[in-house]
């Protein structure tokens, strides 16, 4: 249908202003323990009062003007540099229009080179904005103008692929207006963006993690833990349990490397001490446009007391699917209709995956109603299955408990040579990692690979990561009743475009050694990597493999990935995928982009090794 709709927003004007008062902000966002306290009462006024929050400009038309500068800021009492686009934190929204054209000159105002990457816009490879790969990168003093055609509508954002620029705050959202109507009913629209902010520079957080890749994760477990788990489970099993992630020297709260212990987590540039507000009319459909733009986070977003219709995805529309939570993986945007009703406020809660802290904001119909701010969830614990090590179906017909099974597991595992328990999974189809139904029977290619000590662990026994809601979010329909969004919920709204089979399958394995923090594709960081050739007008099958424990956001630049999600015929594009630990996913895609393309883990600190160059060839 062709519905109009407003875009207003009755924000309170753009400013960089410090924070208020002597909170500081590592208390305000680590532990349960703060979060509990916060949702025990809403905010006052006079807190509220105290600090002013902040909303974000936008820029419409056809010409646009960027310039990257330095700015101090001041985020939790301290200024820090930090690198703008145009002034503000997040840069400025860009609005187009669909089918139209549009210049960009960006000015380089700072001392080294930089670049902006317009994230899941599908352009020619030379306005990519990749340094290195798409272009030379914008010297310090110069201009660079961005020109191209818009064949797509929808939610996406821009970056720095420069350095760890993005961290220190070169980010901003785009919104694409369709230029035959939208789909999608709606009186109001909010941008939502998600980042988070350290003190520290980028280089600093990376040499520290190079030296020690705990540094920041205060979730280690304990001896009240200890205690606990030998109360419920008995000493022996807690024993072996504990023996096997030690012999592998692995943690079984490795869920994040950078924590709130450093990160203020931002919702529009607001840190949690103010909050973000956005206004409502009676009646109105609102439209949230969540992008996370976080260098290293991983949120989970719901809106308590509020239903959540998904409507987009990565900036193309899905089939409405009704939540109550969603993991948004860095990179990914999503899209949802709420229809909040008046003398009431809405708390709009984005939680890190490792619950070290959250940002938040309020939708609410009138500013001196404020909103409950709920707890944080528990911190997750990893099990064998984000390991890759899932023994349900090696043990099926068993009669054992979850903690059981775990040690009987350990138990067999010991003493035993772990590397030749390996499987080469590079010889495993991709039915065999369950995704039946896409009639793979073409020759899996085989990538250049290397497992040694860069390498530190392998999956033995991937799950499809399509119906898993992820760590930490496994089990909330059942605890809390709140459904959690999945792969596997998301089906495009207009059919598959192309639906040719794949003339060919591509596994690639992620890869890495968290003892030395060091990460790759294969086993083959980039600096040593081949790039990966691409026919052009090829339809080929990609298979990841995650061989690690952490959460991969994988982001494909210039092309479509068009994740498998059971149904054929209605198969959802997206522009970055979630790769859950020690699981695999599948998508395909459709090389119709000549040139050279970047395609890298999202994670700041990931992609100098997880990244790998796509060249598209004529035939």
């Amino acid at each position: 249908m062709n519905i109009m709709h407003k875009s207003s927003q009755l924000m309170a004007p753009v400013s960089l202003v410090k924070a208020s008062g002597t909170l500081s902000r590592r208390r305000f966002v680590m532990g349960a323990a703060s979060a509990m306290m916060l949702a025990s009462l809403p905010f006052t006024q006079s807190v509220l009062a105290a600090s002013l929050r902040k909303g974000l400009t936008t820029l419409s038309g056809k010409v646009f003007d960027l310039s990257i500068d330095y700015q101090t800021v001041n985020f939790t009492g301290t200024d820090v540099r930090a690198t703008v686009v145009n002034q503000g934190i997040p840069g400025p929204v860009l609005r187009w229009k669909e089918g139209g054209s549009v210049t960009i000159r960006v000015k380089n105002n700072l001392d080294v080179s930089s670049s902006i990457h317009w994230h899941g816009i599908i352009l020619p490879a030379n306005m990519d904005g990749v340094p290195g790969i798409s272009f030379a990168g914008i010297e310090p003093g110069e201009t660079f103008e961005y020109n191209f055609t818009l064949g797509q509508s929808g939610t996406y954002w821009y970056h720095s692929h420069s350095g760890f620029q993005e961290q220190t705050g070169m980010y901003g959202a785009i919104v694409i207006e369709p230029k035959d109507g939208d789909p999608v009913a709606y009186e109001r629209e909010y941008v939502v963006m998600l980042s988070d902010w350290s003190d520290e520079e980028p280089e600093s957080i990376y040499a520290k993690l190079k030296k020690q890749p705990d540094y920041y994760n205060f979730s280690e477990r304990t001896l009240v833990d200890l205690l606990g788990d030998i109360s419920a489970n008995g000493l022996v099993n807690t024993w072996h349990a504990r023996s096997m992630w030690n012999q592998g020297r692995m943690s079984d709260r490795d869920i994040s490397d950078v924590t709130g212990y450093t990160y203020t987590y931002l919702m529009n540039g607001n840190t949690p001490e103010k909050g973000w507000q956005g206004l409502f009319r009676q009646g109105e459909r609102v439209r949230l446009r969540f992008i996370n733009s976080a260098a290293m986070t991983i949120f989970d977003v719901r809106i308590p007391g509020l239903k959540m219709t998904v409507v987009a995805s990565d900036g193309q529309n899905i089939q409405a699917v009704s939540v109550d939570e969603f993991r948004i993986g860095v990179a990914e945007t999503f899209d949802v209709i709420v229809e909040p009703q008046v003398d009431n406020a809405y708390c709009i809660f984005a939680q890190s995956i490792d619950r070290s802290g959250f940002t938040y904001g309020s939708l609410t119909s009138d500013l001196a109603i404020k909103p409950l701010i709920p707890a944080m969830d528990p911190v997750a614990v990893l099990a064998h299955r984000d390991m890759g090590m899932d023994m349900n179906k090696a043990m099926e017909g068993m009669d054992h408990g979850s903690m059981q099974m775990d040690a009987d597991m350990t138990k067999a595992m010991e003493g035993m040579d772990h590397s030749a328990m390996q499987m080469d999974m590079n010889k495993t189809s991709a039915t065999g990692l369950g995704l039946a139904g896409y009639g793979s029977n073409n020759e899996i290619k085989h990538i250049a690979s290397e497992f040694g000590p860069q390498v530190d662990m392998r999956a033995m026994s991937p799950r499809s990561g399509l119906t898993d809601p992820g760590i930490g979010l496994r089990d909330h329909l059942r605890l809390y009743k709140r459904r959690v969004l999945t792969y596997a919920d998301i089906k495009s709204l207009t059919p598959t475009r192309d639906k040719r089979q794949p003339s060919r399958e591509i596994q690639l394995h992620l890869t890495g050694n968290m003892s030395r923090y060091m990460w790759s594709v294969n086993g083959i960081k980039f600096a040593d990597a081949a790039p990966l050739e691409l026919e052009f007008g090829e339809r080929v099958r990609i298979t990841l493999v995650n061989d690690t424990m952490m959460t991969h956001p994988m982001h494909l630049h210039g092309m479509w990935s068009e994740l498998e999600t059971g149904d054929p015929d209605f198969i959802p594009r997206k522009h970055t995928v979630i790769v859950q630990p020690g699981s695999s996913i599948s998508y395909l895609v459709t090389a119709d982009a000549l040139g050279g393309w970047a395609y890298h883990c999202h994670l700041l600190f990931h992609m100098p090794g997880m990244f790998r160059k796509v060249q598209v060839k004529q035939a």
